[in-house]
């Protein structure tokens, strides 16, 4: 351990969460509690200046000097500190896209978790809604041009946080009597609704690309993802994988079927009859409960790895969170002292899509595929993951606040293929974990050739159909969420590829199980870092 090392991370991961509300909430830190993001020129001036003195400081550490722990812990603050400084001065969202003003994740923190009394929470959440139309003010005032499809997104989510103020604090402000947060709700809604107003305005002269641009998308690619792979080799091995993946799920549709020589009219065929076991907006979190339920019975039968006991909460997905992706893991923060649930939350459909559209993104989210889903977020996914993630300890705390997307999301594609391989669902979650794994890896495609080569709707939907085999609202989904973000869909391809070869590693004395279970006690770092500390190829 070095103690120079220690003293300067240590330095700069408090000085991190105290400038930035949104990444202390999310790692369980509660000092900013009673603070808004401040998304003002000069609030923003003084966090890149403290990115650049930090990163400065960190590039004058040896990194020969420091254990392999020590020095993963460098990288990955480095990276951290460096991927926040350029999304600040050349991504610059904050100045075109108003999702990035969205309180609710901040108010729905305080809301949904007890970490502490009621009396607590609410002196926080008060001074949060005093704090809210100056915050709304400043985003109107920084934003400028604005893409349509991040103002339209962002009128469902902001209606979603005035009816989580409106329903939801009174219930929390009711186990403290006598409490004043009314006034503060009642200006944080009037303020709330002026913003829809305006956002409402904007509406007709929303025409900014959301792409990127291949220049901006390749750099914060590269921030994104902290692998040796560059974009060219990313989209090679794509396509690649996508006929392997195609060839597999034809096989397993033929022995579904009884088919020898089966091909696509034989997987669509298949893919028909298992679509017709579907949830509905009603029953989707009881089919995902259900599915958890055997899911966790199935790791622990094969001893896949080691469970754990800490609660999980299965829900409907906030509207404040909606327009993005069908289902999230919200996990406890790795400094959260209390105990507390992590959240596996569903959305429904939208409630302006077409009957047609609900039943046709039911058919694709089958129980089948719901079973799927819930391997991915829950078990052995995403909780589970998570849940080991926070219990790593250091001789810093940087791996608390810098985790890698790329391990998280490739770990959870991992256990996809790794619980259908072992046989949890049989056959018709085989088809659905192929189905899905062509779903991640087009979302490889989509991510560079929208935002890079130009891709139209209609070909990206063309893609999704055709190739990826996905239902229509699936697709269209999809389609949004291509230009919504930036990146993160890289993340499941590139993530799935770079775990499993980690898998594949386990020495031949290792059972499977201790296998995972060292994989993830090291925290969320990227898998070239994981490599190291697992000592594979000689690191």
């Amino acid at each position: 351990m070095s103690p120079i090392f220690v003293s300067r991370a240590e330095r700069i991961v408090d000085a991190l969460l105290t400038a930035d509300p949104q990444l202390a909430a999310s790692v369980g830190d509660h000092r900013a509690d009673s603070r808004l993001p401040d998304w003002s020129p000069e609030a923003v001036r003084g966090r890149v200046g403290l990115l650049r003195e930090a990163s400065h400081t960190l590039a004058e550490v040896d990194a020969d000097d420091l254990a392999p722990e020590d020095g993963v812990d460098l990288a990955l603050l480095q990276q951290e500190v460096d991927g926040t400084l350029f999304a600040l001065t050349e991504i610059r969202e904050h100045e075109w896209n108003p999702l990035v003003h969205n309180p609710g994740p901040l108010l729905y923190h305080l809301l949904s978790r007890p970490f502490a009394p009621a009396e607590v929470r609410l002196e926080a959440l008060r001074a949060r809604l005093t704090a809210l139309p100056d915050a709304l003010a400043t985003a109107c005032a920084v934003l400028g041009d604005l893409p349509r499809v991040h103002v339209e997104t962002a009128i469902g989510q902001f209606g979603g946080v005035a009816a989580l103020v409106r329903d939801q604090v009174p219930a929390l402000a009711a186990q403290a009597p006598g409490f004043a947060i009314e006034p503060a709700a009642t200006e944080a809604i009037s303020a709330l609704n002026e913003f829809l107003t305006w956002l409402t305005g904007r509406l007709d002269g929303a025409d900014r690309d959301p792409r990127l641009g291949r220049r901006l998308w390749e750099a914060k690619l590269w921030h994104t993802l902290d692998t040796e792979l560059g974009s060219r080799e990313i989209l090679d091995r794509a396509f690649r994988h996508l006929d392997q993946l195609t060839g597999e799920i034809r096989s397993a549709a033929g022995e579904l079927l009884g088919i020898s020589n089966p091909d696509d009219r034989t997987v669509r065929r298949a893919l028909e009859r298992l679509s017709a076991d579907h949830p509905t907006d009603a029953t989707v979190v009881a089919v995902a409960t259900d599915a958890l339920a055997e899911a966790t019975a199935f790791v622990r039968a094969h001893d896949l790895a080691t469970l754990v006991e800490d609660p999980l909460v299965i829900q409907e997905m906030p509207e404040f969170a909606r327009g993005m992706a069908v289902a999230y893991c919200d996990p406890v923060g790795p400094l959260e002292t209390a105990e507390l649930p992590t959240f596996f939350a569903i959305a429904p459909t939208p409630a302006d899509w077409s009957p047609a559209r609900v039943i046709s993104f039911y058919r694709e989210y089958n129980d089948h595929m719901m079973r799927n889903l819930t391997v991915h977020e829950a078990m052995p996914g995403h909780y589970l993951q998570l849940a080991r993630s926070r219990r790593f300890r250091g001789s810093t705390p940087v791996r608390a606040l810098c985790w890698s997307g790329t391990f998280i999301e490739g770990w959870a594609v991992y256990t996809e293929k790794l619980m259908a391989d072992t046989g949890f669902g049989g056959l018709p979650v085989r088809m659905q974990q192929l189905k899905s794994h062509l779903r991640m890896t087009i979302n490889a495609i989509l991510d560079q050739s929208v935002h890079c080569d130009g891709m139209t709707e209609a070909d990206a939907m063309r893609l999704m159909r055709e190739r990826g085999l996905q239902e229509e609202g699936e697709a269209a989904g999809k389609w949004r969420r291509t230009l919504l973000s930036s990146t993160q869909l890289s993340t499941y391809f590139v993530g799935y590829t770079e775990v499993a070869s980690i898998a594949a590693a386990r020495p031949a004395a290792t059972a499977l199980r201790d296998w995972h279970d060292a994989m993830l006690a090291h925290g969320s770092p990227a898998p070239r870092h994981l490599r190291t500390l697992l000592r594979i190829d000689g690191s």
